[in-house]
This record gives structure tokens, sequence and C-alpha cells, in this order.
């Protein structure tokens, strides 16, 4: 596993000690790292999908969506052994999904808005299919949380956990939502079903 590894090892190395500037260096130094290498992955994602034809929606669906919740899952993952309860690993993945959407896109968006009005011009972003996504994104999300309350009832233990079956089928069931979260948008991009 060292072989795999090494890359990142040496690489957050870099990352001061948290002892400097009340953290503050860790801070600003771990923030640019991950900025710089979610532009690489952002990249590659794009080069890869332009390689083998898929378009763009498709490959930030799939695989940027899929390379930037690893980490949050291994943290979740990590917050639900340690905890007593669920409130962590479930709200560090709201939480995470908030910081993406509201201040990934939020200061994106600003900054161009700023920059294109210095310019004397106006901003606009063509919404796409945007709205058949986050619709169908919402959707399942609230089937999730459904599923999530259904889950605390004493029978079964708890949203996380629990029996071995229940455990199961769960995961099943939360994996062929995201199946076809993906399917229905790679559909609707190319054009096989009508969004709105």
């Amino acid at each position: 596993m060292h072989f795999l590894t090494v890359f990142w090892k040496v690489l957050f190395a870099f990352v001061p000690p948290t002892e400097y500037w009340n953290g503050w260096a860790c801070f600003f130094v771990s923030i640019s790292v991950i900025g710089i290498l979610t532009a690489i992955i952002g990249d590659l994602a794009s080069h890869f999908g332009c390689t083998v034809g898929l378009r763009d929606t498709v490959t930030a669906v799939v695989f940027v969506a899929l390379g930037t919740s690893i980490p949050d899952t291994f943290a979740s993952k990590v917050a639900a052994t340690q905890d007593q309860h669920a409130d962590a690993s479930v709200g560090n993945v709201t939480g995470s999904n908030a910081v993406n959407v509201f201040l990934g896109i939020g200061v994106a968006w600003s900054v161009a808005a700023v920059y294109w009005k210095v310019q004397g011009k106006e901003f606009r972003v063509d919404p796409g299919s945007l709205a058949f996504s986050v619709t169908l994104f919402t959707s399942f999300a609230f089937i999730c949380m459904g599923v999530l309350l259904f889950r605390r009832r004493p029978s079964i233990g708890g949203e996380l956990g629990g029996p071995r079956t229940a455990r199961i089928i769960t995961s099943l069931f939360f994996l062929g939502l995201w199946f076809l979260y993906v399917l229905f948008s790679s559909l609707e991009a190319y054009c096989h079903i009508e969004g709105f």
C-alpha cells in the first residue's frame, strides 16, 4: 500500500505543523493544496471525458463528483465509527455538500460577476440541464432522508449500524439511487429523455 500513498505523503509533508501561526499556516497551505488538487482533478476528468466521448455534464456527475466525494466518505466512516451517534457522520455529508455548493460555486460566480461587471459586460451562465439534475437529486435526497428516519425505529437500531441485513439492504438501496441518478442524468444529457 505504501507505493500507492507515497505521493500523497510527500505532498502533504509540505503542510506546516499546526503550531505555526496558531494553525493558520497549516490552514492556508492545506486549502491551497486542496484547491490545486481540485483543479487537477477537474482538468483530468475533462480530458478523460473528451477522450472517451462523454459530455461534460456526464463527466461531472460521474467522475468529478465521485472523486471529490471519496474523501468525504472516508471522513464520514471515521466519524461514524468513533462517535456514539450518527450525527457527526451524517452532518459531515450535508456540511461538505453545502460548502461545495454554496461556497465553491458562490465564490467562483461572484468573482466572475465582478470581473464581467468591471469589463462593462453582463455575466450569464447557461443553465443547461441543471434544473433536471437538481430536481432529481433533491427528490432522491428526500427519499434518503425518509429511509434514515425509518431506520431510527428501535427494531432496526439507528440510522447507521443495526442488523447486518438492514445495513446491506440500506446500502444497496442508496447505491441503487446513485446509479439511477447517474442513469437519468446521462439520458437527459444525451437527449434520450426530456428535461425541463
